[in-house]
């Protein structure tokens, strides 16, 4: 098929670049012809909370990627909507996680679907933002109008789409495929060696942007629980504040923890993600509420064990008690869970079962959803013209 995909991606960093990266490499692999359109401008400076929109790697060299979309120009949309259109592509994904891109994304899949044979998947990261304002009540009902079907990698972004959707269009889930593109597992002594960490501690990792949402004052207040102060922990927390540090520096200081907790609070390059989850005994995720995360799937791909939170699609992947543990977000529950992990000595048990559990989230099985969807849509719209 002839199929393209819009969405971030090079120059642009971050889960949602790689993750359209990745998208484009498996279909290019199937052998279809693929074509990621990413922005030119994708936000306004005052709406990145971030020190920095762009990588700073290499340029992918084997994907096609074309710097055209204006996220905020509507003159840039119709021009872009008419361009596609005219090249009658099978397939267009928009991959899609806020509602500030739902004017744009929704205008251009408006555009092409008047060539009445590009079929129109929204691949929904999130439908309702963790931090949700007023705009998420007016603008994602237009952009979901455009389409023709859904995929979404938690149940519970399903149930958030069908609050917008009235056309009952064909919805899938499918988790999200493992991060399989950071590099091999280093050796644990290499990975402390090159991150300069002390062999002589077990390391807790926190990984990933930093906002209010993902829970990192529960990790810090539960670094100070009694349950863990006798481990010989150190809680690494590897990426870039995308909120205040200042609340969470305080915190740190308050509960005179400097010792215990490592800050590594620049952008993590791709090339050196590898060396955080091969030092660390396990990750954990904190969060208060979440759909879904990658850092769960750059934990499977090192075979890195899990302690996440109850909250959104983050239990339907972490089987309790096998590969990781399930817990509240409440700093005293999520102590208890460290706590059970290292002094039971679960680590090679989670980290073989890891192993086996992650075949379960192939590329070619995300692919094959996306590919079942188009086929509702096909049948859908042949019974349509029948009647």
């Amino acid at each position: 098929m002839k199929i393209r995909i819009i969405g971030t991606a090079y120059p642009y960093r971050g889960g949602l670049a790689a993750f359209n990266e990745r998208l484009a490499h498996e279909y290019a692999r199937q052998g279809h012809d693929i074509v990621i359109y990413t922005f030119t401008h994708q936000y306004p400076n005052f709406l990145f909370p971030g020190k920095s929109q762009y990588s700073d790697a290499e340029a992918p060299n084997d994907l096609k990627i074309i710097r055209k979309v204006h996220s905020y120009n509507p003159l840039n949309w119709l021009k872009v909507g008419r361009e596609i259109a005219e090249e009658k592509p099978d397939v267009v994904i928009f991959a899609y996680w806020m509602s500030f891109m739902a004017p744009c994304m929704g205008t251009i899949a408006r555009k092409i679907h008047d060539n009445r044979h590009t079929k129109i998947i929204a691949l929904v990261h999130n439908m309702i933002p963790h931090e949700p304002n007023l705009s998420d009540k007016i603008f994602p009902r237009y952009f979901v109008k455009q389409t023709d079907g859904f995929i979404a990698l938690s149940e519970s972004v399903i149930k958030d789409i069908d609050k917008y959707d009235k056309r009952n269009c064909p919805k899938a889930f499918s988790s999200h495929p493992i991060y399989d593109h950071y590099g091999n597992k280093l050796p644990r002594e290499t990975a402390l060696q090159l991150l300069n960490l002390d062999p002589q501690f077990r390391y807790v990792l926190f990984f990933g942007f930093i906002r209010d949402y993902k829970g990192l004052d529960l990790l810090i207040s539960a670094f100070a629980d009694e349950k863990i102060k006798h481990l010989g922990l150190k809680l690494l927390v590897a990426g870039e504040f995308y909120t205040s540090e200042t609340p969470f520096l305080a915190q740190i200081q308050k509960l005179k923890l400097e010792d215990n907790i490592i800050l590594r609070t620049d952008y993590i390059p791709n090339n050196e993600v590898n060396r955080y989850f091969s030092a660390a005994d396990i990750v954990v995720q904190p969060y208060k509420t979440a759909t879904q995360s990658g850092v769960t799937q750059i934990a499977f791909h090192f075979c890195t064990p899990m302690i996440v939170t109850n909250v959104g699609g983050l239990p339907e992947i972490v089987p309790d008690g096998k590969i990781g543990y399930i817990t509240q977000p409440d700093a005293h529950q999520i102590a208890i869970a460290i706590d059970k992990f290292f002094t039971n000595n679960k680590h090679d048990e989670f980290e073989h079962n890891i192993s086996e559990e992650k075949k379960k989230y192939a590329w070619s099985r995300f692919t094959q959803k996306i590919d079942e969807i188009v086929e509702m849509i096909t049948i859908d719209k042949n019974s349509n013209a029948q009647n």
